[in-house]
């Protein structure tokens, strides 16, 4: 495990050294700069198309493919990583958390827009689609594509869901009846119990899920962290002071980058929100919308609301609550100590249940981008037999996850992850004059009195996609 662990280490400090940082800023950049800033110009629109009413009766909502992606981002790293990016970076990660983030809903918007455009009808009247169908449009042939969807599908069942389960455990850890030695493993059963519960039931059940559960879990956690803010305000004025001194303290940023704020909080950021990864695109293509523009403005919001809102909430929250950070807490422990602080023997029970909910809506979450990601691998819906057998894995590995370590769960989602967001990145940046027209005709219809209706010949895609023409 060491060995690996080392390996794995030596590959992520190359990776969010430079080469990611470098093409997720670019990206960012690049999409904020050439939709004109759309995804802070047309916030207002997207509370108008976000309940917009599905058009099939057998397709699923813009809300309800916003509830799955947002059930994937909003998990265990708006709470774990968050107080990992601290601990390990100082208060200066949660300003490069804001900045990558703001740049990054840019990135989402393009990635979402695409999938739409490039979306596929599936059996039951619905749809179906992903990174891996405008990749293919873009090479022509299906080998990048599938390179993409096993690195997905490494992230997801693999990394982030053996991640999201050694949280979930972990959580528990402040409360007197835990044992190391045999607590993982009883709690690692019962979260694999309830896994295979929700995802043996289908897509379906995932959405049912996610889209009663997401919104109510998202907002106690807000209202709990703004109580302990509020109760601690005199401390932000100084917490504001200190995280953008270190946030711009660049002597020291450069002086060892790889363990800066900088690259803490770009690295978790991408873990929390997920902006530009290929990850979101695969529950958005799913939504019966009007014009994929809309779609792309619905997932700029689930990048706000997961770390503008809600990571925001848990830095705020830990660093107003006067327990300084430092690597000996990295993760959990940093979040239990704030929270008994704050809330005293109530604490440790309030942590437990929120990243118990957190953690098991992002397994859930995962799993749905993964049922997607072997429909491209097998040209259709894969056989029961085959989808029973993938399921059975998917639980067994949440059952693993809490009994490995958490160093190794890290740099394993990190590497996947990363793999992930390079590919992505580069194909979103080739297709970006696609996102550019759709985006002026979405303007040009508004302008006009319309509600925006898509069709693929008016961006130069006539006959090249299965669903607008």
């Amino acid at each position: 495990m060491d060995l690996l662990n080392s390996f794995v280490t030596i590959i992520n400090d190359f990776l969010y050294g430079w080469v990611l940082i470098a093409m997720l800023l670019v990206s960012g950049v690049f999409f904020t700069v050439r939709t004109m800033g759309a995804q802070f110009r047309m916030f207002p629109e997207i509370f108008r198309v976000i309940f917009e009413k599905k058009r099939e009766s057998r397709g699923v909502s813009s809300f309800q493919a916003l509830m799955v992606s947002t059930a994937s981002r909003v998990g265990t790293g708006n709470i774990v990583g968050v107080s990992s990016a601290i601990c390990l970076g100082g208060f200066g990660a949660v300003p490069w958390m804001w900045a990558i983030a703001c740049l990054g809903m840019s990135s989402a918007f393009a990635e979402t827009v695409l999938a739409q455009i490039f979306k596929k009808h599936a059996g039951n009247g619905g749809f179906y689609g992903g990174p891996a169908h405008y990749i293919e449009f873009i090479t022509g042939n299906r080998l990048i594509p599938l390179l993409f969807l096993f690195s997905l599908i490494s992230t997801f069942m693999i990394g982030f869901n053996m991640l999201a389960s050694y949280n979930l455990q972990d959580s528990f850890s402040g409360f007197d009846f835990y044992n190391p030695e045999t607590s993982p493993m009883y709690i690692g059963l019962a979260i694999t119990i309830l896994t295979g519960y929700v995802i043996l039931g289908g897509g379906h059940r995932i959405i049912r899920f996610t889209t009663s559960l997401v919104p109510v879990m998202g907002l106690c956690y807000v209202i709990i962290a703004a109580i302990v803010i509020v109760s601690h305000a005199d401390y932000l004025p100084a917490v504001f002071e200190r995280m953008f001194r270190e946030a711009l303290n660049f002597e020291a940023i450069f002086g060892g980058f790889a363990g800066s704020c900088v690259m803490y909080g770009i690295r978790r950021a991408l873990y929390s929100n997920e902006a530009g990864m290929g990850s979101a695109p695969n529950a958005a293509a799913c939504a019966d919308v009007s014009h994929p523009v809309k779609q792309g403005l619905v997932q700029v919001f689930s990048v706000f609301l997961d770390t503008m809102i809600i990571c925001t909430a848990t830095a705020l929250m830990c660093l107003c609550s006067g327990v300084e950070p430092g690597p000996e807490l990295n993760g959990v422990p940093y979040v239990l100590k704030v929270a008994e602080s704050a809330f005293g023997e109530y604490g440790n029970i309030i942590i437990a249940a929120t990243i118990t909910l957190f953690a098991f809506t992002t397994i859930i979450g995962n799993l749905f981008y993964v049922d997607k990601a072997f429909i491209y691998v097998f040209r259709k819906v894969p056989n029961r037999s085959f989808l029973l057998i993938y399921r059975i894995m998917a639980t067994i590995i949440v059952m693993l996850g809490a009994l490995l370590p958490s160093a190794l769960l890290w740099n394993i989602a990190d590497l996947t992850m990363g793999c992930m967001a390079f590919i992505n990145v580069i194909c979103i940046l080739i297709l970006s004059k696609y996102v550019a027209r759709a985006l002026r005709d979405y303007r040009e219809q508004k302008r006009q009195g319309k509600n925006p209706e898509f069709r693929a010949a008016s961006i130069g895609l006539e006959n090249k996609t299965e669903c607008w023409n």
